[in-house]
């Protein structure tokens, strides 16, 4: 299922959003707890939330693999994806990211309650922006802002 969560920020294709408007990111996670806690603190932070409860969802919502349609939907500036889901791993949801011309940009953050030096290496290599450990904090929630702001400039 997805979830839209409130705000009326939009995004261009370039991902430049104007000053005042809610940075819209697309939260991909299994647990139903994880994604609400994720999803709570970037609406407190100030971010447009649409959620996913997997990669396979993520894929139908962002139409990966459809030529024609794909980036038609609301545009993105960041997804955080959680990395161990069951059909599609949040590595696999990455690697289809990063070879749309349309969606290539967008930063990918993968979060995971395991500390695997290997699996963390692999995301970065492949172009995610951060790897953070579960469950978020505040603080995490702060280094993502950081990230969209520097992506919005």
């Amino acid at each position: 299922m997805l979830g839209s969560g409130g705000g009326s920020g939009s995004c261009s294709k370039d991902m430049a959003v104007e000053l005042g408007d809610e940075p819209h990111v697309l939260v991909v996670d299994d647990s139903l707890i994880d994604r609400k806690l994720v999803e709570r603190l970037l609406k407190n932070s100030s971010c447009k939330v649409t959620t996913a409860e997997n990669a396979l969802r993520a894929v139908e919502y962002l139409r990966l693999g459809n030529d024609t349609l794909e980036g038609t939907v609301s545009e993105v500036n960041m997804i955080i994806t959680d990395y161990c889901m069951p059909g599609m791993t949040g590595y696999e949801l990455l690697k289809k990211i990063k070879e749309s011309s349309v969606l290539k940009e967008v930063p990918v953050v993968i979060m995971s309650s395991e500390n695997i030096p290997t699996r963390i290496s692999q995301c970065l290599e492949e172009g995610a922006k951060m790897f953070m450990l579960k469950p978020l904090k505040r603080f995490d929630v702060k280094q993502l802002k950081w990230h969209l702001m520097k992506c919005r400039n």
